[in-house]
């Protein structure tokens, strides 16, 4: 394995001033990636809250820094504003190396894009069904499998890395059905039940953290009266209770997929990517330093 002993590692995630859950999946994985003790230093820092990714990179003294963000897919935030915030010319795609002062700066592919998401998506539907057998837990065969993203008019990226997950898993998997929805777009959220032919139906959202859009607002898409499950999240209970039953279906909802502890490794991998010769990636160019 390379050598980052002497390199800083930071995790950029999205936050919000809205939901401190939004920042967790941060949290924990630099918890775990420090804890291991492969870099000379793990930080996480956000685009919406404190501590902010501008404040922390200035303080990193570390000659080569890492930066990974923790999105779901290459679209606005780690194409445009991550990359503006850093002094890296947009649009390069990712990885990609450049100069700044005496330090060098490898920015890494999100976490969302790589291949080892599809076994996070699988084991996130495995161990829901399995967790909450009711009245026991039916295989794949007899589920269709639907994988929640945001989706958004203003950027198609938010929804192909969705959709590709759909289909990898449709081609290699014995779900009787995988589908894509979203909050925002179509086929939406709500759609399943009339989408899935099969009755027992497990949804996994395709978010970072479990803050509003997955503890929230897909339950609320889901049928579930809005007041009922704000009470709910304010008690500290799920949003949803698994499985439960409308409209003749009988439906597992999942964490969100970035809250699993294998992404820690999905991280090191784009960290192991960034070292290795990519031409067609990769540029080398000097930025003002911070």
């Amino acid at each position: 394995s390379p050598d980052f002993s002497d390199a800083a590692l930071l995790l950029v995630g999205h936050g919000s001033t809205r939901n401190a859950e939004a920042a967790s999946p941060t949290s924990q994985h630099a918890g775990e990636l420090r804890r291991r003790r492969i870099f000379g230093q793990v930080l996480e820092c956000f685009l919406k809250q404190e501590p902010l990714l501008t404040t922390v990179w200035r303080e990193v003294s570390a000659p080569r820094i890492f930066i990974v963000p923790l999105f779901t897919s290459e679209g606005y935030f780690t194409e445009q504003v991550i990359p503006r915030k850093l002094g890296l010319d947009e649009g390069h795609g990712s990885p990609r190396c450049q100069q700044c002062g005496g330090q060098t700066l490898h920015y890494c592919n999100p976490v969302g894009t790589h291949p080892g998401m599809t076994e996070v998506v699988l084991a996130r539907a495995r161990e829901v069904v399995a967790q909450n057998p009711f009245p026991r837990a039916p295989k794949p065969a007899d589920c269709a499998l639907f994988i929640a993203g945001h989706g958004t008019g203003s950027d198609e990226n938010s929804r192909k890395s969705v959709e590709k997950q759909a289909r990898l898993i449709a081609a290699q998997s014995d779900y009787a059905e995988v589908h894509a929805v979203f909050i925002e777009e179509e086929p939406r959220v709500g759609d399943c039940y009339k989408l899935a032919r099969v009755r027992n139906l497990v949804m996994v959202p395709f978010f970072i953290s479990d803050g509003l859009h997955a503890a929230e607002d897909i339950p609320v898409l889901l049928g579930e009266p809005g007041q009922a499950v704000r009470e709910r999240l304010g008690q500290g209970q799920p949003a949803w209770r698994n499985p439960t039953e409308k409209h003749g279906k009988r439906l597992w909802y999942a964490s969100s997929v970035g809250t699993d502890p294998r992404i820690a490794d999905i991280i090191l991998e784009r960290v192991k990517e960034a070292v290795q010769p990519n031409p067609t990636h990769s540029s080398r160019q000097s930025v003002p330093s911070p």
